[in-house]
């Protein structure tokens, strides 16, 4: 038997979302030593010590933004190369999904880049995990249409993600909220893979 959600339990998931979203911008706008759970507080609205209700501590906060986004990429990416479809058009999907996934989250990509080294080891093991499990997925859609081993499939989607999560660093905030910023990186991730 589910227990059934409240408003409470809504209200309380929305403001986790909040704060770990409000905690992405700030660690990439500062990087981690640069924030305190009183700016993540008040970015939200609610006082530093308040924080404390949803995670643990700053480590955690980090931990939950960079576990979370793991997870949804490869939930997101998983849906899309197994969806109903040639192997040529679950590659391009996939392609799409993690442009449009790197564009609208460029603040959890710089994070990652650059703050991961702040992870608890459980967390850090936890991303490094889902990441794989990420590059496996993106490998096992390539490899119908590219005759090469795993270990140049490997190389060649890892320089696409490099590709691709550059854009943060590379890119002002205007111009990744253009559809063709989106097609252009969705054009030259195709070509890296397959040149």
């Amino acid at each position: 038997m589910t227990t059934p959600i409240t408003a409470r339990d809504r209200a309380k998931a929305e403001r986790s979302d909040a704060i770990r979203h409000e905690a992405a911008l700030l660690f990439a706008a500062r990087g981690y030593n640069g924030v305190s759970l009183e700016d993540i507080g008040a970015a939200v609205g609610v006082s530093g010590p308040a924080v404390y209700r949803h995670f643990a501590g700053k480590q955690a906060l980090l931990g939950s933004v960079l576990v979370k986004v793991s997870h949804d990429l490869l939930t997101g990416g998983t849906r899309v190369a197994t969806a109903d479809a040639d192997a040529e058009e679950r590659m391009e999907a996939l392609i799409r999904f993690h442009v449009d996934f790197a564009l609208r989250n460029a603040a959890v990509i710089q994070v990652q880049d650059r703050d991961v080294v702040h992870l608890a080891d459980d967390d850090r093991a936890d991303v490094r995990h889902v990441q794989r499990d990420y590059i496996e997925l993106w490998i096992d859609t390539l490899a119908p249409l590219l005759p090469a081993d795993r270990d140049e499939l490997r190389l060649r989607v890892q320089a696409c993600f490099g590709l691709i999560n550059s854009t943060p660093h590379s890119t002002r905030a205007a111009a990744r909220r253009h559809a063709a910023t989106g097609d252009v990186l969705a054009r030259m991730a195709s070509a890296a893979l397959r040149s």
